[in-house]
């Protein structure tokens, strides 16, 4: 087996850098008028799965697409959360992206080469890294090029309105998607929802609200704040704590475990390929939750080890290991406190939870009836991932991971649910470059 160890450095790949814009293109304003009344296709949310089905659509001919976002931008969400954590690199390899397969767009790699001025020497040794099949790192700054650049080719700009959908509500033969001040109905409509943070347990605190000094990882660290305490295990708290020791803070780490997980990548990489996704075909429901939680833990990358050791050493940095949180009481004498199992407190000027996420599968949009959830997961036809309940409801992203395992929450992930979803609609519309699908991948048109 063969271990990906990044180097430290990778993490100050620059950001913010100027990209040319695509030719053709231009810098629009966010859509604030009201969506079109009808459509072909709804999709909702235009994160990178958004972008995906959006840009997979338009190759089979499929024009007449809404995409309706809280943010009105694509993949605009995406990079403010990347950003609020001072993210420099992803943990997605260069094949994982939001392009078209299939068809000769302009991929990641490819988007990279072409801009080969535009990059640092770490970054160039990690394109040549791509290029020989080895795994490597990707730039922040050159995935949120290459997805305008995406957005751009396929027109889904022209096709975003900033909207807040409140409800989806499936027909017998078109679905209706409603929220303030506006409603569309279209034949099909995907849901590309993505994931919302975990919240914490109820226990933790009185009363429904944050308590003051509580924040979590997608909001902004009060710059005051000289002590923080970071309770969570992957990749948001690792971020979280150095960009703190960059600052010159000192910080508190709560894990639960007994370790930290050191791992470049929480989803092993066979579930990228068909033989991996293939575990998941004619196994068992229970089969499935197993594989799901056992490939599903926090890991912090490894290219953090090397800081966070120095500052445990010399005390900037405390790991609290196997102490789970029990509650999160009233500010002590100015200072948020944490109580913990085992009797202790840790207080500190301010804390962070980096709980994880949730999948969001379309519960609080959709009828009571249409989701079917079974331990927190939407029932999908496996070809189509369409609800059983609602077959002209499809979902596109970590809701569908009971049928493509975990994956199905990466933007590799996005590819293949796209083609599954795309082919689906494209057939049923009677497109004309009708798409003949296997495995997620298009191998013919008809």
């Amino acid at each position: 087996m063969i271990t990906f160890v990044p180097e430290p450095h990778l993490l100050d790949s620059p950001r913010g850098r100027y990209w040319p814009a695509a030719p053709g293109t231009a810098p629009r304003d966010i859509r604030t008028a009201r969506p079109p009344a009808a459509a072909d296709v709804v999709i909702v949310g235009a994160g990178p799965a958004g972008l995906a089905v959006a840009s997979a659509l338009w190759h089979l001919g499929v024009r007449d697409v809404v995409l309706l976002d809280r943010d009105g931008r694509p993949c605009g969400r995406f990079f403010d959360r990347i950003d609020t954590l001072r993210q420099r690199v992803l943990r997605s390899p260069y094949e994982h992206h939001p392009g078209v397969e299939g068809y000769r767009d302009c991929e990641l790699l490819d988007f990279a080469r072409l801009h080969w001025g535009l990059l640092t020497p770490v970054e160039r040794r990690e394109v040549r890294m791509a290029q020989s099949g080895h795994r490597s790192v990707v730039p922040v700054d050159v995935f949120q090029a290459y997805c305008r650049h995406i957005a751009g080719l396929h027109h889904v700009d022209e096709q975003t309105w900033r909207a807040e959908v409140r409800e989806v509500l499936p027909g017998t033969d078109t679905v209706t998607v409603r929220g303030d001040g506006f409603a569309t109905t279209a034949p099909y409509t995907v849901l590309c929802l993505g994931e919302e943070r975990r919240a914490a347990p109820a226990q933790w605190w009185d009363g429904p609200a944050t308590p003051p000094g509580v924040s979590h990882w997608d909001e902004p660290v009060p710059p005051g704040a000289e002590r923080l305490v970071v309770i969570g295990a992957g990749l948001s708290a690792a971020h979280l704590i150095a960009n703190a020791l960059g600052e010159g803070k000192r910080v508190d780490w709560i894990l639960r475990a007994s370790a930290e997980r050191y791992q470049c990548a929480d989803v092993n990489a066979s579930f990228f390929r068909a033989e991996g996704r293939a575990r998941f075909d004619g196994t068992s429901w229970e089969d499935r939750l197993t594989l799901m939680r056992g490939h599903r833990r926090a890991s912090v990358m490894f290219e953090f080890r090397p800081l966070f050791q120095r500052a445990e050493a010399d005390g900037r940095l405390t790991v609290h290991r196997g102490r789970a949180v029990t509650a999160l009481p009233q500010r002590r004498a100015g200072l948020a406190a944490v109580r913990l199992a085992d009797g202790g407190h840790i207080t500190g000027d301010h804390i962070v939870l980096a709980l994880g996420t949730t999948v969001s599968g379309g519960e609080r949009l959709l009828p009571p009836d249409v989701p079917a959830t079974r331990d927190g997961w939407p029932d999908l036809d496996e070809q189509t991932l369409a609800h059983r309940n609602a077959p002209r409801v499809l979902a596109v992203g970590a809701a569908a991971g009971m049928v493509l395992g975990p994956a199905a929450r990466n933007i590799d992930g996005h590819r293949v649910a796209t083609a599954r979803v795309a082919a689906t609609i494209a057939a049923g519309l009677g497109a004309k470059d009708r798409p003949r699908v296997t495995d997620g991948r298009v191998i013919a048109h008809v």
